[in-house]
């Protein structure tokens, strides 16, 4: 039997897209948070690497509100 761990979504309810589609809360680009509940276990883990990736790089190209 092949028990596949559940991986929990990054997103920490502060959804505000940036001007390249990443979401300036979780780091996933709009394409990632939409495909996100279709991805299983192994896919979702690239999907955090590349968000930790971005987190790193932090260059934030964003208006959202004002506020970043």
């Amino acid at each position: 039997m092949h028990d596949e761990v559940q991986v929990a979504s990054p997103c920490i309810r502060h959804c505000c897209l940036d001007g390249d589609d990443v979401c300036v809360g979780c780091y996933r680009t709009l394409s990632e948070i939409l495909d996100w509940s279709y991805c299983n276990s192994k896919e979702r883990q690239q999907i955090l690497a590349r968000c930790k990736q971005r987190k790193i790089k932090g260059n934030r190209n964003t208006n959202c509100g004002g506020k970043q």
